[in-house]
């Protein structure tokens, strides 16, 4: 045991103890520390190297069904009991809710998510040719920001139940933001991102980076449609929020079913979707890199399907928001580490099936409302056309509602591997599409 390990531990136990000796009835807290060796490029230039530090404490007391949470970054005894006491002032100011409460000790563990330690040298290297490549292979684009990083850390859970996780990790990052420029010509921005354990691949092959980069070149000269039409749609998985994040927050979502807006309020086990539609949260899979062990009430994470074969199966509940509510706790709180099933159908044979529609790489609009509906601009999106992708578009409209799309979803055999999820391509059709008007 490192003695980071060590001093960890001896910051969790100092924690709780203190918050039981304070007069908690309940209590919970949770040490995170890490560190970032970072490089960063603009221009197609390194501009900086640099090591981060984080440490974060996060208690939380439950006193006469009154909760009070505080959060710090020094993990110090002084600064620890000044948190100790604020959060119990908190509590005592706090409304009682019978439904706080803590987890269960059903049995502890420890995680081990390491990658063998950073190779600083290679991810420079495996950098460096990546800027190479992009200058060689895509000489139009600009990458206005690169981020690489190596990032390890260790996060420990304890509660006055007697649960105890401990988690160590390590993984590789990338993060760029680029647009294409041709003389006076230039494309909308767009970001990619990816998680990953090792650095076996080139940065330039990992999953749908070229693609993305070779759309934007594409991009130089877009067209206007000039008609409204409905019809179909293609989400790529760079997409993902606009459909998978959507029914999270509008129909699976804690707040969304404490305050009864969600219209799958009492749906569980009712057919929601399209049979075909296979929708997880996946902290286990093994393509889904540094993902959640334990989540932040004091569970173990497992994998969990919200929908299944267009069944609702589960929703998105911590332990508070199912004694909220009433209806079973969710498995994990990975919400971000989604999977969705494979489709049967190639990516460029659903592209074939479509007489008028578009293919959506980013979206740009308001946060749909409890009725499911979206309205917004497509970015960095193509228009299909007689089962051909024939070039790209701008001021583009789409609105639809997600309820009424679910039901003729279809995915692609393909799908897309970016350390944070594992999503294909999907088709909804009935969407409007028009040109600024």
């Amino acid at each position: 045991m490192t003695h980071n390990e060590i001093a960890s531990n001896e910051i969790a136990q100092y924690t709780l103890e203190t918050l039981k000796k304070a007069g908690a009835d309940k209590a919970a807290c949770k040490v995170s520390r890490g560190r970032k060796d970072e490089l960063n490029a603009e221009a197609n230039k390194f501009s900086l190297m640099r090591t981060l530090f984080n440490d974060e404490l996060i208690l939380k007391v439950i006193k006469d069904n009154r909760k009070g949470i505080a959060k710090i970054n020094k993990l110090d005894k002084s600064s620890i009991d000044q948190a100790v006491a604020d959060c119990l002032t908190l509590a005592s100011s706090a409304l009682p809710d019978e439904a706080e409460d803590i987890a269960e000790k059903i049995e502890n563990k420890c995680f081990d998510q390491s990658a063998g330690g950073g190779d600083i040298d290679k991810l420079f290297s495996r950098t460096k040719d990546f800027i190479e490549q992009l200058k060689d292979e895509y000489p139009k684009i600009v990458m206005e920001n690169l981020t690489t990083d190596f990032n390890s850390g260790q996060t420990i859970y304890v509660n006055s139940n007697g649960v105890e996780f401990n988690k160590n990790t390590e993984y590789y990052q990338i993060g760029t933001m680029f647009s294409a420029k041709d003389g006076e010509k230039s494309s909308s921005f767009n970001t990619y991102g990816a998680l990953f354990a090792c650095l076996s691949r080139p940065f330039m092959d990992l999953d749908m980076h070229r693609t993305l980069l070779g759309e934007s070149e594409q991009s130089l000269e877009p067209r206007m449609v000039e008609d409204k039409f409905v019809g179909k749609v293609i989400v790529t998985p760079a997409c993902n929020d606009m459909i998978w994040g959507t029914i999270i927050d509008c129909f699976l979502s804690e707040g969304s079913l404490i305050d009864g807006t969600s219209r799958w309020k009492d749906a569980l086990e009712t057919k929601v979707a399209g049979s075909c539609l296979t929708f997880r949260a996946s902290p286990l899979h093994p393509s889904i890199v540094a993902a959640e062990r334990f989540t932040p009430d004091g569970y173990e994470s497992k994998d969990m399907d919200f929908i299944r074969d267009g069944i609702l199966k589960s929703f998105a509940l911590s332990l508070y928001g199912s004694r909220k509510t009433g209806k079973p706790r969710a498995l994990n709180n990975a919400f971000g580490n989604i999977e969705v099933k494979p489709g049967n159908t190639p990516l460029n044979e659903m592209i074939k099936g479509i007489d008028k529609g578009i293919l959506l790489n980013r979206f740009s609009g308001a946060s749909p409302g409890p009725s499911g509906d979206i309205s917004g601009v497509a970015k960095n999106s193509f228009l299909i056309e007689n089962g051909a992708v024939t070039g790209a578009i701008k001021e583009t409209m789409v609105s639809f509602n997600i309820i009424d799309v679910l039901e003729k979803i279809d995915m692609s055999q393909e799908r897309c591997f970016s350390g944070y999820s594992v999503l294909p391509w999907c088709c909804i059709d009935g969407v409007t599409i028009s040109g600024a008007q």
